[in-house]
């Protein structure tokens, strides 16, 4: 059965999704939800929504999708026990130490993999479900060919998005707006930069980083063919007008096998759009056509009225239930209700009398049984046995029809008796280690890596895979200078990208790399396979010291600490393993499955070789835009995080490593920052950024 899941930024928006034919709504309660800015829920409405949901057969799905710090875990955990008691049947998490809290806190929950876990591939899916998640939400950057692929061969359920805005970056992989503006879109409250001006030139004169909403209301049957579980609509912080409209007209497709006619697409454009909708990731055809911006138009009056009025004053049928009656002579009547799942519930009326007149016949009980209109309730069987020449009021009936059915409703809508939570405990606390931490470089190009940078003797040089494989010399200067190389595997890579990756890896492997550098849960499989010592990217975000206790269990040997942590935070870490810091270079803000440099020159070579890479906004800040795999763009911090001068502070933290992080730098430039940290030449100190390390991130 295909569930189409509505989002809700208040009770009123619940009910909205519910009466237009949701099969589950997505919410947030408290501050630990990817929507922190909506009207999120307050304890009493949770129960209030959970109940109505249950009792109209629909589910509920507590949005719990931000990173948490470990001062915050405690309230967390008690927002999971909470969510647990009132009877929420899932959480969406990205956290991996939200995860391990939950195991505790409400072990009894179902947790899902939010889309800000970043998962494409199979191999990401495979893992959620070794983490012990149900349903994994995929990137929305997937093509057709991709979700199918995941669909024929997941042991879990896979959920999909549908229908509204998208991210310009891959969920989960985006800082730009915590790093620009101090308001992390991992924490709940992204300011959506991607939504303002750019440009190439000298100014910010149009919106390459805006996409159109995705509406895929044309491929409803195809997603349901995949194999998809769960269809989602985006838009907890749009009005319950809005998500009724949305919900109805995906509803009623699902429910009668077909598309959305075209008064129905009109309608969900009236609705909302950016210069109309894209398909362009389902359909695997990305470019210029996908980007829109929000344009004013008139509220459609008429279609939201219309929306409010069917919310706020009808009751969807939507339960089946079966009804009984039995009217036998010297017995009180008996009447009961059945439903789906197999409560029930009888009660009692009077004693019939001898029929005068017209005796009650079973058709006449079962037409007065039958009439369940006003309750979320639709009777699909009455069950009448009725003896001969006995008579009972029909009001009495009508009573009893309607004391069975608020009865079910209570039972319906009754939270667990027995709800299954328990106490959260941190666990042992590791110390901190006491000696400085080592020096590791993570370089572009394999152009960076030149002898006199091996002559400092980093514990450890990273490099990309496809640099490794094309220039094996670069990892032969390396070892022979006695410095252990690792392995930098893509951001993102889908299946259809997994040979050629296997081969790079292959080859680094024979090189003597020994180490992999991994930032998401896709890609642990193919490090793991080919032998390599695991080591986290910031892409598998270290926020709390549950998180490093996840990844030991994964099988890391280090980790890295967010950079959207403070250092005085990163210091508090209770260190399972090794924790790496980055203390230099541009910092990532954007990795994109649109090309955006394609976009700009209408072609992939001249894209690739050219010098122009700077995005400018509004205030004249450039920001380097560099090819990354897969003909994906990566868009750096226009300034560099540097602590050269701030040793002292970064050394303090207990990390058993200190990273260098290279990207727009040359070979040169690359020794001389290195020297820099070591203390060799002066610190540099024109046009830098110290980052987040110093300031509290929302």
């Amino acid at each position: 059965m295909l569930e189409l899941l509505a989002p809700a930024g208040s009770l009123e928006a619940v009910t909205a999704a519910i009466q237009a034919g949701a099969d589950a709504v997505y919410l947030g309660y408290g501050d630990f939800n990817a929507r922190r800015n909506a009207k999120n829920f307050s304890l009493e409405e949770l129960a209030s929504a959970v109940s109505y949901c249950h009792v109209r057969g629909a589910k509920v799905y507590l949005t719990l999708n931000t990173l948490v710090t470990d001062r915050e875990l405690p309230a967390a955990a008690q927002v999971a026990a909470q969510a647990a008691e009132v009877g929420v049947d899932a959480v969406l998490i990205q956290d991996l130490g939200m995860l391990r809290m939950l195991r505790q806190a409400a072990p009894g929950l179902a947790v899902h993999g939010s889309t800000q876990l970043t998962v494409h591939s199979l191999d990401g899916v495979r893992r959620c479900a070794e983490l012990g998640m149900s349903r994994v939400v995929l990137s929305r950057e997937l093509s057709r060919d991709a979700i199918e692929h995941i669909c024929l061969n997941s042991p879990i359920e896979i959920e999909t998005f549908v229908h509204g805005a998208l991210c310009m970056c891959y969920s989960g992989q985006c800082y730009f707006s915590s790093v620009i503006g101090g308001r992390s879109g991992n924490r709940g409250l992204c300011a959506q930069p991607c939504r303002l001006k750019y440009g190439w030139g000298k100014k910010a004169d149009g919106n390459p980083l805006s996409l159109k909403d995705m509406s895929l209301a044309g491929y409803i049957q195809d997603l349901k063919k995949l194999g998809v579980k769960c269809l989602k609509i985006e838009g907890r912080m749009k009005r319950p007008e809005y998500v009724s409209v949305v919900t109805g007209v995906y509803a009623r497709a699902i429910k009668e096998d077909r598309e959305p006619t075209d008064q129905e697409l009109r309608d969900l454009e009236a609705a909302f759009s950016r210069q109309g909708f894209t398909d362009g990731y389902y359909q695997d055809k990305k470019g210029p056509a996908m980007f829109g911006v929000r344009e004013e138009t008139p509220e459609p009056r008429e279609l939201f009225a219309q929306a409010r009025s069917q919310y706020q004053s009808g009751e969807l049928q939507r339960v089946d239930v079966i009804l009984y009656a039995m009217v036998r002579p010297g017995e009180p009547v008996q009447v009961g209700v059945q439903d789906v799942d197999g409560r029930v519930v009888t009660a009692s009326g009077p004693v019939p009398e001898a029929a005068r007149t017209k005796p009650l016949t079973p058709e006449a009980v079962e037409k007065q049984l039958a009439r369940t209109g006003g309750t979320p309730y639709r009777c699909a069987k009455v069950r009448a046995l009725v003896e001969p020449d006995l008579s009972v009021p029909v009001a009495a009936l009508n009573a009893l029809r309607r004391q069975v059915l608020e009865a079910l409703t209570r039972q319906r809508g009754a939270a667990p008796a027995a709800p299954n939570v328990g106490p959260f405990h941190a666990g042992v606390r590791y110390e901190n280690r006491k000696e400085p931490p080592l020096l590791t470089l993570s370089l572009r190009s394999a152009g960076q890596l030149t002898p006199a940078l091996c002559d400092i003797k980093p514990a450890l040089v990273y490099l990309p895979a496809e640099e490794l494989a094309a220039h094996p010399e670069a990892a032969q200067t390396a070892l022979s200078a006695g410095v252990r190389v690792g392995v930098t595997l893509p951001r993102v890579c889908w299946d259809r990208e997994r040979e050629e990756l296997d081969k790079q890896l292959e080859a680094a492997r024979g090189l003597g790399v020994t180490d992999a550098l991994v930032g998401t849960l896709d890609l642990i499989a193919p490090a793991r396979d080919h032998g390599f010592t695991l080591r986290g990217d910031f892409g598998l975000p270290v926020f709390n010291s549950q998180a490093i206790k996840e990844l030991k269990r994964l099988g890391f040997a280090s980790c890295t600490a967010s950079f959207e942590l403070k250092l005085a935070q990163i210091r508090d870490l209770s260190k399972l393993i090794d924790l790496e810091v980055v203390v230099y270079g541009r910092l990532p803000l954007m990795i994109t499955e649109n090309c955006i440099l394609k976009n700009r020159d209408g072609g992939c070579k001249r894209s690739c070789e050219g010098q122009n890479r700077l995005l400018v906004d509004r205030k004249g800040e450039r920001f380097p835009v560099l090819r990354a795999p897969g003909c994906r763009s990566e868009i750096f911090n226009a300034k560099r995080l540097y602590l050269a001068d701030k040793a002292n502070d970064y050394r303090r933290v207990g990390a058993w490593a200190a990273r260098l992080s290279f990207t727009t730098e040359s070979a040169q430039e690359c020794l001389h920052v290195a020297r820099q940290y070591l203390g060799q030449e002066r610190p540099a100190l024109d046009d830098i950024t110290r980052g987040l390390y110093y300031r509290d991130v929302e």
